[in-house]
């Protein structure tokens, strides 16, 4: 019983300790030109769906939610910001060469097909980005559409 009691007092005082690791924001107030809305007439519904389901994790603007302010599950969450903007930041694709793009363009639409994206993780947090069978489908033919008049221009 005192050996539990050590190792609880042990949890709490690290607990405490990891409230004073300094924190993150990924916010940014500047609508720049890179922005993703900014570089293809985007429907929307379509752009709804990518502020609710993908941006906290793949731009420069998350919204935080409550439990953000506890620590470690404020680290966490900055790593799964860092690795999807590592990925994919809609905050910058205009600076991306159109090679990519439209390599993150085809990513995008797999990963929405197969179930990938959003993670599960965030969909447990987040009702809106579950996306239903409708939403997906408007994404990937908005994928699709944006990429044949891409082609087109070429």
């Amino acid at each position: 019983m005192r050996i539990l009691r050590r190792i609880l007092m042990g949890l709490l005082v690290i607990f405490a300790l990891l409230q004073f690791i300094p924190r993150t924001v990924n916010k940014s107030d500047q609508a720049v030109s890179t922005d993703f809305a900014k570089i293809y007439a985007i429907p929307v519904e379509v752009q709804s769906i990518f502020q609710e389901a993908c941006y906290d994790c793949h731009s420069n603007n998350t919204r935080y939610p409550w439990y953000s302010n506890i620590q470690p599950f404020r680290l966490w969450l900055d790593l799964h910001i860092q690795d999807g903007k590592e990925e994919l930041n809609f905050s910058n694709f205009g600076a991306y060469t159109s090679k990519r793009r439209h390599n993150k363009l085809n990513s995008m639409a797999k990963s929405i097909k197969k179930g990938t994206m959003p993670l599960t993780s965030y969909k447990w947090m987040h009702a809106k980005a579950r996306l239903e069978d409708a939403q997906k489908n408007l994404i990937i033919q908005w994928i699709s559409d944006t990429q044949d008049s891409l082609q087109q221009k070429k």
